[in-house]
């Protein structure tokens, strides 16, 4: 998912004033923040405009872009959340029933279909409206299926502090949802 650390380090001090340096980050690292930004709007286009302001701030930061000790694609994803957040502050959702509907598997009945949907949007709307560090981990963690690890070094957060977000992430989603601790284990 990361690239080798050296490799990275040196990609990125090249970066600085490498364009095709900067592209090959791009190369690398696009999938993961187009992944993530579709995970928090659920909406292609929308996810497409935040993974392109990302890394059109990444772009114009690069010069002033300090490594931290963790992987480039913290900051990215630091990037993402920000850019996230103001999508969402500058227009609200809309999600579309028939484009999740599509989605889904054609063979199961369609009302199957629409609850599973209309469930997945109640868990993703419960997950937008926690405190910011928690929806992060917690996207990182249901959206991207990240290890604690991994969305600590995103985070710049230990394993630990990252697995106490999620878990009162967790709680925070079935308080939203009205939703007890062990009817609501499988989330």
């Amino acid at each position: 998912m990361t690239l080798p650390r050296a490799y990275e380090d040196q990609l990125v001090e090249r970066a600085k004033t490498d364009a095709d340096a900067f592209g090959e980050l791009y190369d690398h690292y696009f999938g993961q923040i187009y992944r993530f930004a579709y995970s928090r709007t659920r909406d292609q286009d929308a996810a497409e405009e935040v993974t392109q302001e990302v890394f059109m701030k990444a772009l114009r930061a690069m010069p002033r872009y300090r490594p931290s000790g963790h992987p480039f694609s913290s900051w990215l994803y630091q990037i993402s959340a920000n850019a996230i957040a103001d999508h969402f502050r500058q227009r609200r959702p809309q999600a579309s029933l028939d484009a999740a509907i599509e989605i889904a598997d054609p063979t199961r009945p369609v009302a199957e279909r629409v609850v599973e949907s209309a469930e997945a949007a109640r868990v993703w709307a419960a997950i937008d409206g926690l405190p910011e560090q928690q929806r992060t981990a917690m996207t990182l963690k249901l959206g991207e299926d990240l290890k604690l690890a991994q969305i600590g070094e995103i985070m710049g957060k230990s394993e630990g502090a990252v697995k106490l977000l999620v878990h009162r992430g967790m709680i925070g989603v079935r308080q939203r949802l009205g939703v007890s601790a062990v009817a609501g284990e499988t989330l």
